[in-house]
């Protein structure tokens, strides 16, 4: 195949759920870099990496579909906007209508993303990897859980059988964890911060749990050590992948000492086992809070110029 072939098939088949609403507006000052979700694309339509084609419009979700992964209570005080302020707080974003429509188009973009993984062996959503909210709660910026609604969606509906969710975010998935236990269809794995938020963790299926200031060398170690043999005795149909760049050493919250390159080197690590193993994946960017935004979109970039090389 040639270059252009190539990249012709790249702009055909990636698809990426991205809408406005993503970037919702926050009180000034707040710690949360909303701005990402409009760069991140800005940039891949910028390099031409991507067409307005790629991207596309996830629509709202039935509620039936939320319920099957979220408490109806829960589920309702969002809905109506009467979850009590001290739960607000948790979530770290203040409560309002078009909030709500945000989450709902995130879990319904990384959805479909499902569909077009499951077509063309990845997808992504430029939001999502809201992974610390739980059965019955949100926290750190995280109200509805994204990949696991679609982890429900797809098994629900038959369209897998057995899930893996690779959470490579440097904050452990402890509501995705907490939704999934005992649930032998659905296998959660985070390697995560050991020191770091939610300080209360929950327990996921496999927990690689690592100290402060964690090198390229020692982080793909481990990964390379464990991923494969996961994979190998799982035997999932579809991967989830949270690609959280909040591991870089530049990172005011993740504690670790990644490099940009070490980042990159984990992502195609990952490509690389779900094209071996013929496995779709749909990726969701997590989290990143370095102080120069460039940082990251620059490394969440990395992510689908990877995509582009390896799968097109």
């Amino acid at each position: 195949m040639t270059n252009d072939s190539a990249a012709k098939l790249f702009m055909t088949n990636l698809k990426i759920a991205y809408d406005p609403i993503y970037a919702h507006p926050l009180p000034e000052g707040h710690r949360f870099p909303m701005l990402k979700y409009e760069l991140i694309p800005g940039q891949l339509l910028h390099e031409g990496l991507i067409e307005a084609g790629n991207l596309f419009s996830p629509g709202l979700l039935d509620e039936q579909v939320i319920l099957w992964t979220h408490n109806e209570t829960y589920w309702e005080r969002l809905r109506d906007l009467t979850l009590p302020p001290r739960e607000q707080r948790r979530t770290g974003f203040p409560l309002s209508a078009s909030l709500i429509e945000r989450e709902i188009r995130i879990a319904k973009g990384t959805i479909d993303g499902c569909h077009y993984a499951r077509e063309f062996g990845i997808a992504f959503s430029i939001a999502g990897g809201t992974h610390h909210a739980g059965t019955n709660w949100g926290e750190g910026f995280c109200l509805l859980n994204d990949q696991a609604i679609a982890a429900n969606y797809l098994l629900n509906n038959k369209l897998a059988s057995s899930v893996l969710i690779i959470d490579l975010d440097v904050h452990q998935g402890n509501g995705t964890a907490q939704i999934f236990a005992g649930d032998p269809n659905v296998f959660t794995f985070s390697m995560h911060g050991a020191n770091n938020f939610p300080f209360r963790k929950e327990q996921s299926d496999l927990d690689i749990a690592l100290p402060d200031g964690v090198t390229d060398e020692e982080y793909l170690h481990l990964l390379k050590q464990t991923l494969p043999d996961l994979i190998s005795r799982q035997k999932p149909d579809f991967i989830f992948y949270l690609a959280g760049v909040d591991v870089l050493s530049s990172d005011k919250l993740g504690k670790m000492a990644l490099t940009i390159e070490g980042c990159k080197e984990r992502d195609r690590f990952v490509f690389e086992q779900c094209i071996t193993n013929k496995i779709p994946v749909q990726v969701s960017m997590g989290g990143g809070y370095s102080p120069d935004i460039k940082d990251i979109v620059n490394a969440h970039c990395n992510t689908y110029r990877l995509a582009g090389e390896m799968y097109f």
